[in-house]
């Protein structure tokens, strides 16, 4: 059981570290896409994944398109403040990808225009917020689906 956690062009390394941590707590695999924010060898990545950074399923693809090339015909949903659905509808199923967009600007206009029926949002309940931190959001979404897969 487990996920693919994509994320396309992280900008912080402390978040990818902790959600590379949450992908092995729950045997889900990490997919990074570039360019990153960060090296990959960044002692704030390795730092926030502790000592289990190694042990991390891990792929790294160049750019979007290679990562679409490899991954053609797998199921996607994309997480985005403009989603209209929220994320407690997703048809979570096992080898699902759950992508997330880079933390200052999220998802690509082409990507969410091109994937309108698979966007989803996590409801905020305040006008003070525009969104939620990225490794908070996986955490979400993530366990989320967990939580639907084993009722």
């Amino acid at each position: 059981m487990g996920f693919n956690i994509v994320l396309i062009e992280p900008e912080i390394p402390n978040n990818t570290g902790n959600i590379g941590r949450l992908a092995l707590a729950t045997g889900s695999t990490l997919h990074l896409i570039k360019p990153f924010g960060f090296e990959i060898n960044d002692a704030r990545l390795k730092r926030a994944g502790l000592d289990y950074w190694k042990h991390i399923s891990l792929f790294i693809y160049e750019n979007i398109d290679e990562f679409y090339t490899i991954n053609t015909n797998k199921k996607m949903v994309y997480f985005s403040s403009h989603g209209t659905q929220n994320h407690w509808t997703i048809p979570y199923e096992d080898d699902l990808f759950l992508v997330f967009g880079k933390e200052s600007v999220g998802l690509s206009e082409k990507i969410t225009e091109n994937n309108a029926d698979k966007l989803y949002k996590i409801p905020l309940y305040s006008k003070h917020i525009r969104s939620l931190n990225l490794a908070n959001s996986v955490g979400i979404a993530v366990y989320e689906g967990l939580r639907q897969i084993e009722i």
